[in-house]
């Protein structure tokens, strides 16, 4: 081995660097290009580039691909570097874009919902496209111009094959491959198979051994369906085994049984709009008016992934997560899953969802069907689009023309089930328009030092901003809202029903948008310096913690609640299951009445507590209250607990575990 070394370091010492560069232009161009462009994209997404480890892992893959190269004849070569080139600009692209409005990156999986982009093409236009997602396109253009300026200097006539630079290159990419793995922890290796913390593999590995990575982990469900059920079963049994489902009994229990429910999934609609006016007008009127007379959970989060509306309904029906490759809507509609809907169902219920846009989008013709609904009212198959705000039918119109729906299911049915899909409030909000008669520019008063006359003013404010157009979008569909209630009153549907409202997701509104809502000077009608004493920084955690959604339970028996422990989507279940007098056994949330010290996790592998909030990818945490520390007990524990949950909830959907293990339960009680 010491011999070995001995030659390797010789041979390093030796080497003519000179003559080898001046042979290997086109592949130097390459590999210095892609590198920069991995490098610039860590820069841009997750702020990562000190750290010499991914540089080595991407360097490492780009100089086995580039060397592949040398198979292929000098004039030719040029299209092979170009076609990568390509590829590579394109995966820093994509995933640059992808970053601003997940805050992770794209995967393989994906493709399948890609069609979607056509249906929010202007909000990614308006949104999500910024000037630096295009900067990675120098790397195209500078290896037609080293092409260009090798072809005029008669370059590649001189060259020959040079097929034994391709098995020297191959040899140095492993070598840098070996030296990687050396850096590389339990965990590090842990994060890379399962995928789910995409943030952290970019960071660690980067961009283009992460994109490899994803490849191969997307084809795993397609292998694993021959190969890894048996492991995956024995995990799915372990976690119920340990965690077996014990009913609620508290003082609501029950207090909701035998009622009709109206669920309302507000779009786009975060918290913080409800504690949020503008010249002294509530944004969400409605809303906070149900939230006092109801049940309000104020520290609420979706807990959604790449699949936003669809992920929402999943994890609200099911209490499990959504899935850590591709979507559930998309990839894995047809499993059997322990639904809210099919839990009315088995009660006697009619169960129906509505919604004004096309039938087919998130696949929820499909979808829909699997959660258990009897029916679909959807666009133009029941409703006369006579007015349209963005994607679809307007809400109001939506919610004016349900009225005739609900009436005649209530009167053939003793008891329903109902789901209405917003829609208007949906990025990139500036469809609104003329729609909203919130102002969202600043008002104020001024005295005239000459006549002494009051003077009403006002400064544009968040007028033309992506945000003052959420704000305004808001607003609409709480007057589409309220709308709805009164509706409902007049025709008498509310005496024995109970409204459930979420907010399906936060807005997914760049953190810069916020500078000028929080750092607004009101005497001069511009941004705070950042010097400023009253300047507030909004940071990454605060723009995360931020992200949380409204929940609300009302119904005309006033029944109060608040609450502001922390809650999630994945807790939606088992609190109707209590309200309403039914439960899940695989069930991986709470019922936020009962629950203490309830942990949300998010598919990312981030979770929240009250107490903290902790990123999983940079192993950073944000205390709520510094005078209670936190112990490493504490946080080892969640995060073992989060990715259990997170890997049982994946085995549920990927294997159709439920079906497969009752099946397998029911044919050896029949003897079978």
């Amino acid at each position: 081995m010491k011999r070995f070394f001995v030659n390797l370091k010789n041979k390093f010492l030796n080497f003519d660097y000179k003559t080898y560069c001046r042979n290997n232009v086109l592949f130097l161009t390459f590999v210095v290009a892609s590198v920069i462009n991995g490098l610039l994209i860590r820069v841009f997404t997750v702020k990562n580039f000190l750290d010499i480890r991914p540089i080595i892992s991407d360097c490492a893959m780009i100089i086995i691909i580039g060397a592949f190269g040398y198979l292929i004849k000098p004039k030719r070569r040029f299209i092979y570097y170009l076609i990568w080139s390509i590829i590579f600009s394109a995966i820093c692209i994509i995933n640059s874009m992808y970053y601003t409005n997940y805050l992770s990156f794209s995967s393989i999986s994906l493709l399948a919902t890609s069609f979607l982009i056509v249906d929010v093409g202007d909000a990614i236009v308006e949104n999500v496209m910024e000037l630096k997602d295009f900067c990675y396109l120098w790397q195209i253009i500078a290896i037609l111009f080293v092409h260009i300026k090798l072809l005029r200097s008669k370059y590649y006539d001189k060259l020959i094959s040079f097929k034994h630079i391709f098995r020297n290159n191959i040899f140095a990419g492993l070598f840098l491959l070996i030296i990687f793995s050396f850096t590389l922890s339990p965990s590090d290796i842990s994060r890379i198979t399962k995928q789910w913390n995409r943030e952290y593999v970019v960071m660690r590995y980067g961009i283009y051994t992460y994109q490899f990575s994803d490849i191969f982990a997307s084809l795993t469900p397609a292998i694993n369906s021959m190969f890894g059920y048996d492991k995956s079963a024995k995990i799915f049994r372990d976690y119920y085994n340990n965690n077996s489902y014990v009913a609620s009994n508290n003082e609501y229990s029950n207090i909701f049984k035998g009622k009709n429910v109206l669920v309302i999934h507000a779009e786009s609609v975060q918290q913080f709009t409800m504690d949020t006016s503008i010249n002294g007008v509530s944004l969400t009127p409605n809303l906070n008016k149900l939230a006092s007379e109801g049940m309000y959970f104020n520290n609420f989060y979706a807990e959604e992934s790449v699949g936003t509306s669809s992920d929402s309904e999943f994890t609200f029906s099911t209490s499990l997560l959504p899935a850590t490759s591709g979507t559930v809507a998309i990839n894995y509609w047809d499993r059997d899953y322990p639904t809210i809907q099919k839990k009315f169902k088995d009660m006697g219920y009619y169960i129906f969802s509505m919604h004004g846009n096309n039938c087919t989008f998130w696949n929820r013709n499909l979808l829909h069907q699997s959660f258990g609904y009897d029916k679909f009212y959807c666009y133009t198959d029941s409703f006369d689009i006579d007015e349209t705000i963005g994607l679809g039918l307007s809400d109001k119109s939506f919610f004016k023309q349900s009225i005739k729906y609900l009436k005649d299911i209530d009167k053939n049915n003793a008891n329903w089930y109902g789901t209405m899909i917003m829609l208007t409030n949906h990025t990139p909000f500036s469809y609104i328009g003329d729609y909203s008669d919130l102002d969202v520019t600043y008002k104020y008063e001024t005295v005239d030092s000459e006549s002494g006359k009051v003077i009403k003013k006002s400064y544009p404010y968040l007028d033309g901003t992506v945000l003052g157009n959420y704000f305004k979008s808001v607003h609409y569909a709480d007057q589409a809202i309220g709308q709805l209630i009164s509706d409902m009153d007049k025709e008498g549907l509310l005496d024995n029903t109970v409204i459930v409202i979420y907010g399906d997701h936060d807005a997914k509104i760049k953190k810069s948008e916020y500078e000028y809502y929080y750092n607004f000077d009101k005497k001069t009608g511009t941004v705070l310096d950042k010097n400023d004493p009253n300047y507030h920084e909004i940071t990454d955690y605060e723009y995360e913690i931020n992200r949380k959604v409204p929940f609300i339970i009302w119904s005309k028996d006033n029944v109060n609640y608040k609450s502001s422990k922390i809650g999630g989507m994945i807790d939606v279940l088992p609190t109707l299951g209590n309200l309403f007098g039914f439960s899940s056994k695989y069930a991986l949330g709470h019922d936020l009445l009962s629950v203490k010290d309830n942990l949300i996790v998010f598919p990312d592998g981030n979770w929240i507590t009250d107490r903290m909030y902790y990123n999983s990818q940079k192993g950073e945490a944000l205390l709520f209250d510094s005078e209670y520390p936190i112990s490493v007990d504490y946080i080892e524990k969640n995060n073992a607990l989060a990715d259990e949950k997170i890997t049982v909830s994946n085995s549920i959907i990927v294997y159709d575990m439920i079906r497969s293990l009752e099946k397998q339960s029911s044919i050896m009680k029949n003897g079978g």
